[in-house]
């Protein structure tokens, strides 16, 4: 398994951490011996196909599902306590609320039910967006709406953790950009987020960490940079030649053509800068050219593979 190359340091210092968590359901092993952390202020993507464990380990840290070994600390407090139950939140990706209730009501009973002042209700249907729409009843607003009053009520609090399942699941792509600009907010203000997602072109240059599991077990645990150079996938270099010298460039590079002006190719991260030095010589006869790293779904998809082998 591939650990991230970080400084040591005490892991009590992080708001969440799992240590060799393992559960069982009969026979079949949900969980082997998970371990990671997540410090304040961190966002950490966990990634994993369906039926890797992410939700049987989500929740496992909300106290929903008792771990059958191993140690799950929440701000230094067992899963589900009271000291934890106050410090954690939840985003999960299908959200439920009484179709009857207005957006404010619905926020407003949460805040209650947190001991909060019921006039912060139209505070957070602003940060998330649903302001105008506080009156309406919850009936009528779409999925992306729905989601978005989760959200509101998952900032309830100022929590420590925030634990999102499928968050912007429903969400149009401006509503996206907003929903991780406050999840920005709250890292910036040390809220430590783990966030579970399908979408890996979204989370990619929106988390600091990602974590990968594959049945059941941790295979990755670095940042996207240290993913790249562990897996060691070929980086990909698009050439746009000048009008008519597509077919010398791509002879001196020895790569192919596609689109009568574009010069693909391959190579390793040992050799990057080599077939960059190669494509600058080339002088006049290039136009532009972009380079393509190996993306998250590469990286996801190299990584699972060689858990299953």
């Amino acid at each position: 398994m591939l650990r991230a190359g970080r400084a040591r340091k005490d892991p009590e210092m992080d708001n969440l951490v799992l240590e060799n968590v393992c559960k069982n359901f009969g026979g079949f092993a949900a969980l082997r011996n998970v371990s990671f952390t997540v410090g304040a202020g961190q966002k950490v993507a966990l990634l994993g196909h369906n039926g890797a464990g992410k939700t049987t380990l989500m929740k496992a840290i909300l106290g929903l599902q008792p771990a059958d070994s191993g140690r799950i600390a929440v701000m230094g407090a067992a899963p589900g306590s009271l000291r934890a139950r106050r410090q954690v939140a939840c985003l999960p990706e299908n959200v439920a609320f009484h179709s009857a209730l207005t957006g404010r009501e619905q926020i407003r009973l949460y805040l209650r039910l947190r001991g909060q002042p019921v006039k912060l209700a139209d505070e957070l249907l602003e940060r998330v967006g649903l302001g105008p729409a506080a009156n309406r009843r919850i009936g009528t607003y779409s999925k992306g709406m729905r989601q978005k009053v989760g959200l509101a009520q998952a900032l309830i609090g100022s929590p420590r953790l925030m634990i999102l399942d499928e968050p912007t699941s429903g969400l149009d792509p401006v509503s996206r950009r907003e929903f991780y600009a406050i999840l920005d907010e709250l890292a910036g203000q040390g809220t430590a987020i783990l966030l579970s997602s399908h979408a890996l072109t979204e989370v990619e240059a929106r988390t600091d960490r990602i974590v990968i599991l594959s049945r059941g077990q941790v295979v990755a645990d670095d940042t996207l940079a240290g993913l790249r150079a562990a897996a060691g996938l070929p980086t990909r270099i698009q050439v746009a030649a000048r009008p008519g010298a597509a077919d010398e460039v791509a002879r001196a590079l020895q790569a192919g053509r596609r689109n009568g002006v574009m010069v693909d190719l391959t190579c390793s991260p040992e050799d990057k800068l080599e077939r960059l030095r190669e494509i600058t010589a080339l002088g006049a006869k290039v136009r532009d050219l972009d380079v393509v790293p190996p993306s998250l779904d590469d990286i996801y998809e190299h990584f699972s593979r060689r858990a299953e082998e």
